[in-house]
């Protein structure tokens, strides 16, 4: 009996449309995904440099003696707003009172006896025409008695008392011309205000009269006090800081860009700005003012030394101001320290990477002390004026 056998059927291809499906589905995506990389770098990316290492930077102003005092009052602590020439801390003003009255008393007494001179020179001269009457009437009556001697008109004796009177004019004569010239030397070609007495005198109470005004320490500059560490009774030198105050309407940002993005920023390029106190919600304006003639490391107070045997190259980073518009940080106020991220636009061509004029105008100035030496000349030629009394 004869078996048949059957044979066994050939497998079936395995079935990939799935795979093959996700796979294309994948690259469509990482095609487009590119694609649209490329489309954002050549549209916006190129045209920005970003970096979130940015911080709020400003000018903060030391408030310190100029004289030496006990502090008896302070006038602000830390937060409250100042404005300029507005008085901080005062000191103990009873020394400052005391060498102030010398040098009034000092500048009157000197007034009055440089104005003594003057009077001296007018008497002297008198007294200088008088001398010379009297040697002129002397010689002559000299010469008239050595006719008469010959004569026997005149003793000999007489003579020699003519000759001995006409020697005490002429010494008396140079006595005078002596003094008048030395009185002259001190006066001449200057008025009583500007003799040099006066002008000595002068200066000492016009150096008393700033070290009484600097025993009330004004703020040079309106703004709000921080790190007040001042007390009442402390014992202050001139030089020691007694707080800050701190313009928050003048603040700037420093961001630290790294090298390899500084290609192609230029002065006066625009920059959005975001700070983590108020987050996305609001957006400051700014522009690039100027970027950093060296790297951090090359500031330091420990620069690095790379030329040792082991280096790693670090991508260095540059400091880049940016000035903020201050209708913004009236608005939204910002503090010294805080974190901020920076954009910065590079589509304008910008005003080069340096400035290429120099600053006309000092950047920060402060008239809170220029009045101290004003009232401090009216007070020198009003007492001047008081004890003139005549004099040139």
């Amino acid at each position: 009996m004869t078996t048949e056998t059957t044979p066994a059927p050939a497998p079936a291809a395995p079935k990939n449309g799935k795979r093959r499906r996700a796979l294309t589905i994948l690259a469509a995506i990482v095609v487009a995904g590119g694609v649209g990389f490329l489309a954002w770098h050549l549209l916006v990316g190129r045209w920005h440099e970003a970096t979130d290492d940015a911080y709020v930077q400003g000018n903060i102003v030391a408030i310190a003696p100029q004289t030496v005092g006990t502090v008896v009052a302070i006038g602000a602590d830390d937060g409250d707003r100042v404005l300029a020439g507005q008085v901080l801390v005062k000191l103990d003003p009873n020394d400052a009172e005391v060498a102030y009255e010398q040098a009034v008393a000092n500048l009157a007494g000197t007034v009055r006896q440089v104005r003594g001179l003057f009077n001296a020179v007018q008497a002297g001269e008198a007294d200088l025409q008088a001398r010379e009457v009297a040697v002129r009437q002397a010689r002559a009556d000299v010469a008239r008695r050595t006719g008469l001697v010959g004569e026997g008109a005149v003793s000999a004796e007489e003579l020699a008392h003519a000759k001995a009177q006409l020697e005490a004019a002429e010494a008396a004569l140079s006595s005078t011309r002596g003094q008048l010239s030395r009185n002259r030397a001190l006066v001449d070609d200057t008025t009583l205000a500007k003799q040099p007495q006066v002008l000595a005198a002068a200066a000492q109470l016009r150096q008393a009269y700033l070290n009484l005004q600097r025993g009330e320490i004004v703020s040079p500059i309106a703004g709000y006090v921080a790190r007040r560490s001042v007390q009442l009774g402390q014992r202050v030198q001139p030089g020691t800081t007694l707080m800050t105050v701190v313009p928050l309407e003048q603040v700037w940002v420093e961001a630290n860009f790294k090298e390899t993005q500084l290609a192609k920023m230029r002065l006066g390029q625009p920059v959005e700005l975001t700070s983590d106190l108020y987050g996305g919600d609001v957006t400051y304006t700014g522009k690039l003012s100027s970027i950093g003639l060296g790297t951090g490391s090359a500031f330091a107070l420990l620069p690095a030394q790379n030329a040792s045997g082991n280096w790693i190259k670090i991508v260095q980073r540059v400091p880049v101001r940016i000035a903020l518009d201050p209708k913004q940080l009236a608005e939204h106020p910002l503090r010294i320290g805080m974190s901020m991220s920076a954009d910065v636009s590079l589509r304008e061509a910008g005003n080069g990477v340096l400035p290429a004029t120099p600053s006309q105008a000092p950047g920060l100035r402060t008239e809170a002390y220029a009045k101290q030496l004003a009232d401090a000349d009216a007070l020198i030629a009003k007492i001047v004026r008081e004890n003139l009394a005549g004099g040139r």
